[in-house]
């Protein structure tokens, strides 16, 4: 099993690890990580592998049939370490930053609109949440202006963790409808935005709002009798 350290601490851009694995399509299998594997909506996280043979780019991250490893992708063609063997990972920090400020911008935008979550995807320039809707009527300037008024608050992000029995005996807090949350090891990741939001998450997040920037609601898209597609990007 994979430890996720970026689970603990997202702003940990580097780690010492060793080779466990290869699988038969020549990823890597560590026994720890720093990398983000994708899930959730959020694409998992790039950078470098570090060994004897010398830097190996890592275009990917993703999880094992068992959802118990992180397979890291190399890029086609690179010089694979051994299983047992000492490496360092390193993130491309520029990229993953993007992508925990995008993510909490997402958790405001569902405050902003309180309705259920059918979908949502996580990019470096652009994201997006699709919404159960009953009614449309929805106004870009409006919400834009709603999100961006929240990250002024400069509220502090922070992590706790709940038994899945908890999670369970509070349905009220899961507010996707698409995606569960991570369950099945005993615990469950809560993410708090102070004052104005809680649910749970296993994805990577900012401390504080303010490292997000200003935002602006780009498309509202009409995917359904009541879907709508939000779409958000940086101001």
């Amino acid at each position: 099993m994979t430890a996720l350290l970026f689970r603990e601490d997202a702003y940990r851009a580097e780690t010492p690890a060793t080779v466990v694995a290869l699988t038969p399509e020549g990823g890597i299998v560590l026994d720890r990580t720093v990398f983000y594997a994708t899930a959730g909506g959020q694409p998992g996280d790039s950078g470098v592998l570090a060994h004897a043979g010398g830097e190996i780019p890592i275009a990917t991250a993703v999880y094992g049939p068992e959802k118990r490893e992180v397979v890291h992708v190399p890029a086609p063609g690179s010089a694979l370490p051994v299983p047992g063997e000492g490496v360092t990972l390193r993130l491309d920090w520029t990229r993953r930053h993007k992508l925990m400020r995008m993510h909490t911008a997402l958790h405001l935008l569902s405050v902003a609109l309180p309705y259920p979550v059918t979908g949502g995807s996580i990019g470096e320039e652009e994201s997006r949440l699709d919404f159960d809707i009953p009614d449309a009527g929805l106004d870009k300037d409006a919400i834009t202006a709603q999100v961006n008024g929240m990250i002024a608050t400069g509220a502090a992000v922070s992590e706790r963790w709940i038994t899945d029995e908890e999670l369970l005996a509070n349905p009220g807090l899961v507010k996707t409808m698409s995606v569960k949350p991570p369950m099945g090891t005993g615990r469950v990741r809560l993410v708090e935005i102070a004052g104005l939001d809680l649910q749970p998450c296993g994805g990577t997040h900012v401390r504080g709002l303010g490292e997000i920037g200003a935002v602006q609601v780009t498309k509202i898209e009409k995917k359904g009798q009541q879907n709508r597609r939000v779409r958000l990007g940086w101001a």
